[in-house]
């Protein structure tokens, strides 16, 4: 269904059941997925795919160029997947052909009023950004992270899985999974515990309903385990040698490896610590 005030250029793939509500604007090179909603007043343009199930409300701005100067109207990307909500006054830009030409965000999304993500972008699934929140150019948000209103995210900064950034939070540090993250400028104030309860109740629950084995990553056990060795990461400011001298203590529990394989990823990146508040 195509409201009569809409512009949906004739290049433009839609696909069933897509509602397009009044005064929209759909560019050329637009996919729409199946069941697809856009409330109204909704502008795509761009190289730009939005996934199956996915609804953006009024206002909001997809597929536009990126806010980069070095950006010479290359042909770049954007693709967002499945099922997200992305609200009012949303921006999300393309890539840029020096930032590897696509920006990315993941299944299940919720992208709050007013947030921004920025050209060449990756989110995970299951992302929550709140209110007024930027992601600048080249930010990685991994799976069921969840960053509060009005923070602000500088460009090439990770944030981990299961991650949580508290509200009001200037994050120019990476930020470990499963860690919590607060302050002016992020410092590391302990584990999303909150998060990681709710991450092995979610999986009880599915499991449940579907008749499987529930995961057991989350489970108590682990989560105690990677508390120990959280302590014994950030002992001192020296995490690489903090690492070594556990020694492979923790070396089956897959908490504790997510956060060691973080840290190790990228050893250009600076990474969030309680004494980044020093």
């Amino acid at each position: 269904m195509i409201h009569k005030s809409s512009v949906v250029d004739s290049k433009a793939k839609i696909s069933k059941n897509v509602k397009i509500g009044p005064f929209c604007y759909i560019g050329p090179k637009v996919q729409l997925e199946d069941s697809v909603e856009l409330v109204s007043n909704v502008h795509i343009e761009g190289d730009t795919k939005i996934g199956k199930g996915t609804k953006i409300f009024p206002f909001a701005s997809i597929g536009t160029s990126p806010q980069d100067l070095k950006y010479k109207g290359e042909d770049t990307k954007l693709v967002i997947g499945k099922n997200n909500i992305i609200r009012e006054y949303v921006t999300i830009n393309l890539g840029t052909e020096s930032g590897g030409g696509i920006t990315k965000v993941g299944d299940g999304c919720l992208f709050m009023i007013s947030s921004h993500v920025a050209h060449d972008c990756v989110v995970g699934n299951n992302v929550l950004i709140a209110n007024n929140v930027p992601l600048g150019g080249h930010v990685i948000v991994e799976d069921e992270a969840i960053i509060g209103g009005n923070s602000a995210v500088q460009q090439f900064t990770r944030i981990g899985k299961l991650a949580m950034v508290g509200g009001m939070t200037g994050v120019l540090n990476d930020v470990i999974p499963y860690g919590l993250s607060i302050g002016n400028r992020n410092y590391l104030k302990g584990l999303n515990l909150i998060g990681l309860k709710r991450a092995f109740l979610k999986t009880t629950i599915n499991s449940t309903h579907h008749g499987g084995q529930a995961d057991m990553k989350y489970h108590r056990e682990n989560v105690l385990e990677l508390s120990k060795a959280f302590h014994e990461i950030f002992a001192t400011k020296n995490l690489n040698d903090n690492i070594k001298k556990m020694n492979g203590l923790f070396k089956k529990n897959p908490l504790v490896k997510d956060v060691i394989d973080f840290i190790g990823d990228d050893k250009k990146r600076s990474i969030c610590t309680p004494f980044s508040k020093e």
